[in-house]
């Protein structure tokens, strides 16, 4: 049986349904905290598993020995480890034959505030025993083409990465490594470094929104603490700016660039370009 745990959010759906097409639905079951919204993958034939990372007696039934799991991990920074830990040692106790667990670009090194509870996981997962592939994802795509809209409207692009390279893709990208592994042989015990195949700057990113815009964007560099009372006065809450500011200072440094290209070869294809994700969403505008 191949398990995908958190598979209601915006990777996981991305997983299961490339599963979908890959195995019998019947070989297939989620792990998510709200079964009905997982109801139509239920009519399909897809096992549903209640379980929730903050409950760890709910997590004891949500594996079987011989599963096949993609552990994503949570989205609640600061209570990671607590979680994760809860979900390592389930796997564990169930027997499961793999856990492939979405880490971030990497965690052994890399200094951006993120890093540490995936780090912590990672241990964890080694201290298991248990077979494993770890997924590092570097930045998503999506990070800059969701808010093309109000960049364009504002004509500037806001950051702190001074002239450091990153290197995203798309969360479709991630989720067909994901498949490619699940589904594939020979990955135990892998550490892939996940990136798409042509790195940025912000300064290059602001030209290529202008290009196929047609509007002026300006790269505007300033201090972290600045970038984050900008995003702070645009609505964000303040310890999502902070982490945000932290990214870019990664980005800065390098951390969140790789020009491995292992998620190419995962997945047999070039990642999807920043060109291509720009017209994409630039579209509807």
């Amino acid at each position: 049986m191949i398990v995908v745990t958190g598979a209601t959010g915006k990777l996981g759906q991305r997983v299961v349904e490339g599963l979908l097409q890959r195995v019998p639905a019947t070989d297939l079951a989620v792990v998510v905290r709200h079964p009905d919204k997982a109801q139509a993958w239920a009519a399909r034939g897809v096992h549903v598993r209640k379980a929730d990372y903050s409950q760890p007696e709910t997590l004891d039934a949500a594996f079987s020995q011989g599963d096949t799991v993609l552990f994503i991990s949570s989205s609640e920074v600061g209570q990671r480890r607590k979680q994760h830990q809860a979900v390592v040692d389930a796997a564990t106790k169930a027997g499961v034959k793999l856990l492939a667990y979405t880490s971030i670009l990497h965690a052994d090194t890399s200094g951006v505030i993120l890093a540490g509870e995936h780090w912590y996981t990672e241990l964890a997962i080694r201290k298991s025993g248990l077979p494993f592939v770890f997924l590092r994802h570097g930045w998503y795509l999506e990070n800059y083409t969701d808010n093309a809209g109000p960049t364009l409207a504002q004509g500037v692009l806001r950051g702190c990465a001074k002239d450091g390279r990153v290197a995203p893709a798309l969360r479709q990208d991630y989720a067909d490594a994901a498949i490619a592994v699940l589904t594939g042989t020979g990955h135990e015990n892998q550490v892939y470094e996940l990136a798409g195949d042509t790195g940025f700057t912000l300064a290059e990113l602001a030209a290529e929104l202008s290009r196929h815009s047609g509007k002026s964007v300006a790269y505007d560099d300033l201090p972290a603490k600045d970038f984050s009372a900008a995003l702070v006065k645009a609505g964000l809450p303040k310890p999502y700016a902070d982490v945000l500011a932290d990214a870019d200072d990664g980005i800065a440094r390098g951390d969140l660039n790789d020009t491995g290209r292992a998620l190419s070869r995962l997945i047999g294809r070039p990642t999807v370009s920043l060109a291509e994700a720009l017209r994409a969403a630039l579209a509807p505008h």
